[in-house]
């Protein structure tokens, strides 16, 4: 079965000829050559590899493959459990071999079977093999140890498979690489991370994640939520989508999650804090909003979860207190839900 290859490279686009499209012929039916029968009954025997005519028995076909699962056992102890020989073919190690042989610790103490391991993985693994091996470990490691779905660890091991047989990173660390294809994974499934987070989990410094996030950008002309096949234009991931993960770590009420990002969408329309990054934005969102709603949160726990300075914080708040009328809503107001009087003018309370 061929798949269509994920992520494309980026290419002018120019006006191609329509080229003609061949496809399988499904009006073409078998039929026995002796019986004609226009509805045919043709049988695969398996157990001797014949495809056989079930009216007449003329054998039309030998040597057929039987592409059924087998259920047997080849353990010494032949039991009631039978288990499926061999694993699923993985699309994501299409060209690479993926059948193993495994040697034998026991030995008798005389170490031959170590040295026939290393004797094999030179012998049986290439390189690239190994290195591509190698990065699909980590970014799965990586991916558990930051709870991330299934789904972003796939997308991070297609993009670095295309990356790596398109050479575009030569030189660069496999670390660094393993980095922004997470970064851009997490984008792509609208699970948004941070480039602080990121480099927080894969010690990759800032700089050279940038780097390597920007020659992927244009090579695969990528932006956040397109496909693996077709890129499609997106808006930015903006402060809202944070506030989730925010909210969450620090262990708000339901409702704060959606007064906030409201107000972040009001302060937008009006253009208030314009230029800040979204990581600031919501921290000092969710800082605003506990205030208005009377919700006892310090600077310094929204400063821990957001991983910005208080200051930082402190002044998107500052912006948000000056313009406090065009963000809340009267209807807060009125059902007792906001009151301006607990917004303190000094942020440093």
């Amino acid at each position: 079965m061929a798949y269509a290859k994920p992520f494309p490279l980026a290419a002018p686009q120019q006006k191609v000829a329509a080229q003609p499209v061949f496809g399988p012929d499904l009006a073409v039916r078998l039929i026995c050559p002796e019986c004609r029968d226009p509805n045919p009954n043709i049988v695969e025997e398996f157990g001797s590899g014949d495809l056989v005519c079930g009216n007449c028995g003329l054998v039309l076909g030998d040597r057929i493959v039987d592409t059924r699962s087998e259920w047997r056992t080849f353990a010494n102890d032949e039991g009631d459990d039978p288990s499926r020989v061999g694993a699923a073919s993985d699309p994501l190690m299409e060209g690479i071999e993926q059948l193993d042989t495994v040697i034998s610790f026991r030995d008798g103490g005389s170490g031959i079977a170590r040295e026939l391991q290393r004797a094999s993985s030179r012998s049986v693994n290439a390189r690239s093999e190994r290195n591509i091996l190698g990065a699909f470990r980590d970014i799965s490691s990586w991916c558990d140890q930051f709870s991330l779905p299934k789904t972003i660890s796939d997308i991070a091991k297609q993009l670095y498979k295309r990356a790596d047989e398109e050479k575009l990173l030569r030189g660069k660390p496999m670390e660094s690489v393993i980095a922004a294809c997470i970064f851009i994974a997490c984008r792509q499934a609208h699970v948004p991370r941070t480039f602080r987070e990121i480099c927080n989990l894969t010690h990759v410094p800032k700089k050279l994640l940038g780097q390597c996030y920007k020659a992927l950008e244009q090579a695969f002309n990528l932006s956040p939520g397109a496909s693996t096949t077709h890129t499609a234009a997106s808006p930015q991931t903006g402060p809202e989508n944070l506030l989730v993960r925010y909210c969450n770590h620090l262990d708000l009420p339901p409702n704060v999650q959606a007064i906030c990002g409201d107000i972040i969408i009001a302060a937008r329309q009006h253009g208030i804090a314009d230029g800040r990054s979204p990581v600031s934005i919501a921290g000092g969102a969710i800082y605003f909003t506990c205030h208005l709603l009377g919700i006892n949160k310090s600077v310094r726990d929204i400063s821990a979860v957001a991983g910005v300075s208080e200051s930082t914080i402190k002044l998107v708040y500052r912006l948000y207190y000056a313009e406090k009328e065009k963000l809340v809503k009267k209807k807060w107001i009125e059902e007792g839900k906001a009151r301006f009087e607990r917004l303190p003018f000094d942020a440093t309370k």
